[in-house]
């Protein structure tokens, strides 16, 4: 069909080919109309009104010379003066209206969308502009969109605001700095049916983790209500991800759960048409439960898969997304609402890699979610109110509530921003990562805690949680080139315990991970003992019984808050690796440490030298703690099984015996972990002398060793590596330990079994790394700060080895 100048396009007759008529908003939810619902993914049905519409709009009003002059010779960064011009232009185009024979074109395209969904039908009207989401520029926000439109004279007047708003302040801002003319830009409007998430809720997908960039996870967002309130960052919203690879391959793969305070919703205004949305307050006991279910994350997942696979192969190249969706409160169903390229991780280089690292730590003033991976210091200014904007000096630090489009002048000249709330896809998010600052959003005590003036310090650079710190603190950048790197022979692995790290550390040159420390992710995350879960009427302290119940609220069974927390923290490691091996320790707490978690006090012994107690293997088959190992080997069975990670290998830490390694064994067979099956495999650590010394009985029951030298180096020099006074004596590289690391491997391999290290050694002495590489280790795991240097040393060593 002819389109060129049509007023009125059906998403049926739209393509993503047709930016230039009806923007990039409208083009997108055609192509996803046309090519995608006969594949399952649904689209509210509606029209748009085109760019040519526009600009005949601008031609019979006459007003095309007033706006240029409005738009001449002025300074952006003059805030005062960029209102007053965007004013002048926006009341010029309202003045103008819509026309008579356009607007008989809406009305009727209108009345074909009540026929469809009911009279007076609820539509949104959305602004869609020429330069909009494009590959490079996304324009996101920057001109208006309006909710619950009913009726003829709200919809009459909603579309003649649309048009007006691509001048608004921050749009003109926008064009200027990303030099587009004002007047190569026109706008379009999508006018669809409402979907009613204000019976549910809604929120943003990304096709990747927006912080990192890390390609293989479906990123969503979610909190109950309209989207609006996600999407400016007035509610820290649920936070999902869903592992693509073995998604693909149909398994329930949702790696991480973080549960968000939604403390408002936007819903319908009542009674006064005027009022057209609101907020309201969310219920306690709403507000602590996942405002959608698993089914309906893992729909959303494989819906954002499908479109992202879409305009990937229609770009021919991989094409992150950014994506709108709600769910219908009526009937139930999930909706796309819109779709648009992801702009700022698709266009960044992956040949080098940038660490920030914060060499101090000072006051915490605030927490909050991150933001990037940077460090930034500045002095505070707080803004409580779009008059106070002016205040705002170049490099200072922005503080607020929360931000919204109107403020992006500012934000562009600050060093970094702190908001009370929002979550990691709220507008001051999608500033910050476009800027390349630093920002905290859903800090929600940040205006308390923070004044006008005061020097701060925000760090984004160790994971999910960022801090507000007291002060200037001094840090530096590391930077690694990535390009055309060699890789050494020897397999070298990383020790990671956080997974909140674990995205961004996959971008190290790698050859898996050696070493993921399960106590890491019971002592953070999860924060009570197992037993505690199992037994909670053994708890003699109210206190953490109540802290208990807080915790685990929303969990029917408690024992399943610990299966589900474990598995997603070492899920999420073990896919962040995907598809290189990830060897993770089950727990190797010492009992005072078992004891300190909540509850734990009450099922451990109190031991003189917990260091050589009861520890690691010894525990799993006996009765005091068998049913906790059960909670973990639950765990580790739905990453494998369920997650679809079976590059996750099983690690048994301080065996004493042969026939402690073989009760081990059963008692996984007892809870569904059986050594080759599915591939599993299971390692053991060699770190007592008795692992070594009997390495071929050993072998028969375990597929590999991982050497321990903080454990080695204790037991075979008699040292508590936890003893001050004993420290100058602690030596990994003494004659002895390094005789038992030489038996330890040359065993391995005469049992064809897996050599490889994942003690502190290698990291922090070179010329350690350097003798096991000569003595043919199959892999050493190292720190992350460890592993390029380390690297680049042993591929020079290697070159003076025989092959």
């Amino acid at each position: 069909m002819e389109k060129n100048n049509n007023s009125i396009l059906w998403f049926k007759d739209i393509t993503n080919d047709d930016v230039a008529l009806v923007g990039g908003k409208n083009a997108s939810l055609g192509e996803m109309y046309r090519e995608l619902m006969p594949h399952g993914i649904q689209i509210p049905n509606g029209f748009a009104i085109t760019a040519q519409a526009y600009r005949n709009v601008i031609k019979a009003g006459g007003i095309q010379e007033s706006l240029k002059k409005a738009m001449a010779g002025f300074n952006k960064t003059d805030i005062d003066e960029l209102a007053r011009r965007g004013k002048i232009a926006r009341d010029l185009i309202l003045g103008v209206g819509i026309p008579d024979n356009l607007w008989a074109e809406i009305q009727n395209a209108y009345d074909h969308l009540c026929q469809e969904y009911g009279a007076d039908t609820d539509v949104a009207v959305r602004s869609s502009a020429t330069a909009e989401d494009l590959p490079t520029a996304s324009f996101a926000g920057q001109q208006e969109t309006y909710l619950n439109i009913r009726g003829y004279h709200d919809l009459r007047q909603a579309c003649s605001k649309c048009f007006a708003s691509l001048f608004t302040d921050r749009a003109i801002s926008y064009r200027i700095d990303n030099q587009f003319d004002h007047f190569d830009v026109a706008l379009s409007i999508g006018v669809m049916k409402m979907v009613r998430s204000d019976l549910a809720s809604s929120g943003v997908i990304f096709t990747l983790d927006t912080e990192s960039g890390f390609r293989d996870v479906i990123f969503t967002t979610g909190a109950y209500g309209l989207g609006e309130n996600v999407v400016q960052g007035v509610v820290n919203p649920d936070e999902f991800y869903v592992f693509k690879p073995t998604l693909r391959q149909g398994h329930p793969a949702i790696i991480k759960k973080l549960l968000g305070s939604k403390k408002i919703k936007m819903v319908y205004g009542m009674g006064d048409s005027k009022v057209l949305t609101r907020n309201i307050e969310v219920p306690e006991t709403d507000r602590r439960k996942f405002c959608i279910s698993d089914d309906d994350i893992l729909t959303l997942a494989r819906y954002a898969d499908a479109i992202e696979t879409h305009y990937s192969e229609k770009a021919g190249m991989v094409r992150p997304m950014d994506i709108e969706w709600a769910k219908d409160g009526i009937t139930g169903d999930l909706f796309i609402v819109q779709a648009r390229p992801e702009t700022v991780h698709s266009q960044t280089s992956l040949e080098t890699l940038e660490t920030y690292v914060l060499e101090d730590k000072g006051p915490v003033l605030t927490i909050g979610k991150s933001v990037g991976e940077k460090i930034a210091v500045g002095k505070a200014r707080l803004i409580h109110n779009l008059s106070q904007l002016h205040e705002f000096q170049p490099g200072e630090i922005l503080v607020s509530n929360t931000t919204t489009p109107d403020w992006e002048p500012v934000m562009k000249t600050a060093a970094g921003i702190v908001t009370n709330r929002g979550g990691r896809t709220c507008h001051a998010a999608i500033i910050s990562r476009e800027l390349g600052i630093p920002a905290v959003v859903g800090a929600e005590n940040a205006m308390e805690t923070i004044t006008t003036g005061q020097e701060i310090t925000i760090s984004c650079a160790d994971g999910d949680n960022a801090v507000v710190y007291d002060g200037y603190l001094p840090y530096h950048v590391e930077t690694v080139s990535l390009k055309n790197l060699e890789r050494p022979r020897t397999k070298i692995m990383m020790n990671l315990g956080n997974p909140e790290k674990a995205f961004s550390l996959s971008r190290i040159p790698n050859d898996g991970v050696g070493l993921a420390r399960m106590e890491f992710i019971i002592n953070s995350y999860i924060k009570i003992h197992p037993m505690a879960l199992i037994h909670p009427e053994k708890i003699d302290d109210k206190r953490e019984t109540a802290e208990i119940d807080r915790l685990t609220f929303g969990y029917e069974n408690k024992t399943e808050y610990f299966v589900e927390k474990l598995s997603q923290g070492v899920g999420t490691i073990a896919a962040s690796f995907y598809p290189k091996p990830v060897i993770v320790r089950m727990s190797d707490f010492k009992t005072n440490e078992y004891a300190s978690l909540i509850g734990g006090r009450n099922f451990e012994p109190r031991e003189e030298n917990p260091m050589i107690g009861f520890r690691g293997a010894s525990r799993y088959y006996d009765p005091r703690y068998r049913e906790g190992f059960a909670l973990e080997c639950k765990a580790i069975k739905r990453v494998r099984d369920e997650m679809g990670l079976t590059n996750l290998i099983i690690m048994i830490p301080f065996c004493r015996r042969v026939e402690e390694g073989e009760k081990v064994l059963e008692e996984m067979l007892k809870n569904g972990l059986r050594r080759g099956e599915n591939g599993l495999e299971v390692y053991v650590m060699c770190e007592i002398p008795n692992n070594i010394l009997q390495v071929d009985e050993f072998s028969r029951l375990f597929d590999g060793f991982s050497i321990g030298s903080n454990d080695l180096t204790q037991l075979t020099l008699g040292v508590d590596r936890d003893s001050e006074l004993l420290a100058h004596d602690f030596d990994e590289r003494d004659p002895g330990v390094m005789k038992f690391i030489t038996m330890a491997i040359e065993g391995a391999h005469r049992n064809n079994r897996h050599s490889g290290i994942c003690g502190q050694a290698p990291s922090d002495y070179p010329e350690f790394a350097e003798f096991l590489v000569k003595k043919g280790i199959d892999s050493i795991s190292l720190t992350p700060d460890s592993i390029m240097k380390t690297t680049l040393k042993i591929i020079e060593l290697e070159k003076h080895l025989p092959i």
